[in-house]
């Protein structure tokens, strides 16, 4: 198999990357460097310095007529998406159609979609299915949802088929505490530098927090299942930002200070997926703990700095 993955030097993009080579797949990565970083590359991966709106990265994708494209590459930042909804809109919805151009026009069999429980907005829901109201409130959630009608309709238009992945908040190794970074990632930066905690609101908003490895998984058994069918990745259990301090805590040996502040606009109050479907349909299920997940992705933080 031939794959192109873009965001191919990202977090999520990079683990994924890994694992397509370990199975034996050939893997062109597409990645402008904005965030993703070389070092995250396998070696054994051809990396194009692109940008996904660019000419050239449509021209990589013909050239090399992928059997899949994992479109990984997103301005994934939801405050800057409140600051610059155009350029969050440039990113993840033009780039989206130039990449959808691109497999078009290369006969691609398919592609597999990095979407986001941010489509969603706030519903007041213990448990969100995939039949939920689509209601974001940053401009991030809106681009996504915008960019998986433009997939939706490239299929009932020219038949290119596709998986789209809702993910929860993904977190592990390589997470970046700056720019998109998730709070876990923020939170062991902090770790590392001795320093208080910032929480939002009261730290008792909930997040479905899905360890990478679980989720690069979902993204291999897309590529033979789920076609045309939007699926969330999830663990389908809540926790608190409260309650991933005191993990932390635990697993790191440090006393954490944690000091509260007023809510960020275009934060979720609360978001948990159903992964029914992702059991169904991608015969997956995840298989790490978070207690496991976070002690894996501390052990790799601070091996970082022992490099």
């Amino acid at each position: 198999m031939k794959a192109v993955v873009t965001g191919g030097a990202g977090f999520i993009g990079s683990h994924l990357v890994e694992e397509l080579i370990l199975q034996g797949a050939k893997v062109h990565v597409l990645d402008n460097l904005v965030s993703g970083q070389l070092k995250n590359v396998h070696p054994l991966a051809v990396i194009h310095t692109n940008d996904i709106c660019s000419q050239e990265a449509k021209q990589i994708i013909l050239r090399e007529k992928p059997d899949v494209v994992f479109h990984l590459a997103a301005q994934a930042d939801v405050g800057r998406s409140i600051r610059e909804p155009g350029y969050d809109a440039d990113v993840n919805i033009n780039g989206t159609i130039n990449i959808l151009e691109a497999c078009r026009d290369a006969s691609v069999k398919k592609m597999i979609f990095a979407s986001t429980s941010g489509v969603y907005g706030n519903l007041q829901k213990d448990l969100i299915s995939e039949e939920d109201l689509t209601m974001p409130i940053s401009y991030y959630g809106l681009s996504k949802l915008t960019a998986e009608s433009y997939i939706r309709l490239f299929h009932q238009l020219y038949g290119l088929s596709y998986t789209i992945l809702r993910y929860g908040n993904v977190y592990g190794p390589r997470q970046s505490a700056k720019g998109e970074g998730g709070v876990i990632a923020i939170f062991l930066d902090r770790i590392k530098k001795r320093m208080p905690f910032t929480i939002y609101g009261d730290g008792e908003q909930t997040r479905d927090f899905i360890f990478v490895k679980d989720v690069v998984r979902a993204n291999i058994a897309a590529v033979e299942k789920g076609n045309q069918k939007t699926i969330q990745v999830s663990t389908a259990r809540s926790t608190s930002v409260n309650q991933l301090v005191n993990m932390l805590t635990q697993i790191s040996g440090f006393p954490i200070k944690a000091v509260y502040t007023h809510e960020r606009p275009g934060d979720i109050k609360h978001s948990c997926l159903d992964n029914t479907k992702a059991r169904q349909l991608l015969q997956w299920n995840p298989k790490i703990p978070i207690f496991n997940g976070l002690t894996e992705t501390y052990a790799f933080s601070n091996m970082k700095d022992v490099r």
